[in-house]
């Protein structure tokens, strides 16, 4: 399950109108093998580029702004089909080829007006393939390190924006995992372990949506350890921020359960 990304798939298809103008107009016939070496003006390629790329042929399209920077290399366009290469294998789901193309724009024009773009195509790569909280959570970590690199370089800008926002669902989907694996250890009566891991979602995903729950999940735990006072101060935590929540009911219910049984 992928996280919601219509919103920068949104921003993305707007820059690209920007990025995809070409020298000239018209549509540009060439046949199937049109993406193999044969010298053709700019113009020409760019355009036959544009043209594969309208008609959702991604992976051809891909080759064709390819061979624009290779044949060439000094044009106004080469800097432009760079970064168009690398939409493109965004959009054919070839996130590698296209975080490789990015990354590559970046290291060759770092000053380029661009370049921030290319970033933001970086992260978003990253970003589309997040998977289930039950996968390795590799690339996620990678998204978010990506997302910060946008956010630090070029704070100001409307991608830097929609990072942020992304910053916050990448924070909550690593916290949902953080969940999982403490439920797990719960499961196996494994409290400390459990403690460790709820612990984490409250100290460092202080904004996710999971944290009640795992005020909650803390207070079970400490409760199977003997450990009241800290069950009561995660409890009392709960209330205090969440106190209408079904998660402080349930936790309040424990340590009213558990203090009338010592009584």
């Amino acid at each position: 399950m992928r996280l919601s990304c219509s919103p920068f798939r949104t921003l993305l298809l707007l820059i690209f109108g920007a990025l995809a103008l070409a020298g000239c107009g018209g549509k540009v016939k060439l046949g199937k093998d049109s993406n193999r070496y044969v010298a053709r003006d700019v113009d020409t390629l760019y355009n036959a580029a544009k043209d594969r790329l309208d008609e959702r042929q991604y992976k051809l399209a891909a080759a064709l702004f390819d061979e624009v920077e290779r044949q060439h290399p000094y044009s106004p366009w080469a800097r432009r089909a760079e970064l168009m290469s690398a939409f493109a294998h965004y959009l054919a789901h070839e996130y590698a080829e296209s975080i490789t193309a990015a990354q590559r724009f970046v290291s060759i024009h770092p000053g380029n007006r661009d370049a921030s773009y290319a970033l933001y195509l970086i992260a978003v790569d990253y970003y589309e393939q997040i998977g289930d909280v039950d996968r390795d959570q590799k690339v996620t970590a990678q998204a978010l390190d990506a997302m910060g690199e946008l956010i630090r370089r070029y704070p100001d800008t409307r991608y830097a924006s929609d990072a942020r926002l992304k910053v916050d669902l990448i924070n909550d989907h690593l916290a949902g995992k953080e969940m999982e694996i403490g439920r797990f250890y719960q499961r196996k009566a494994q409290w400390l372990a459990s403690v460790i891991r709820f612990r984490k979602v409250i100290d460092s995903y202080q904004t996710s949506t999971h944290v009640p729950e795992a005020l909650m999940r803390l207070t079970e735990s400490y409760l199977e350890m003997g450990v009241l006072d800290e069950a009561r101060r995660s409890a009392a935590v709960l209330g205090s921020n969440y106190p209408g929540s079904d998660w402080y009911k349930h936790a309040y219910e424990l340590i009213q359960k558990k203090d009338r049984g010592a009584a």
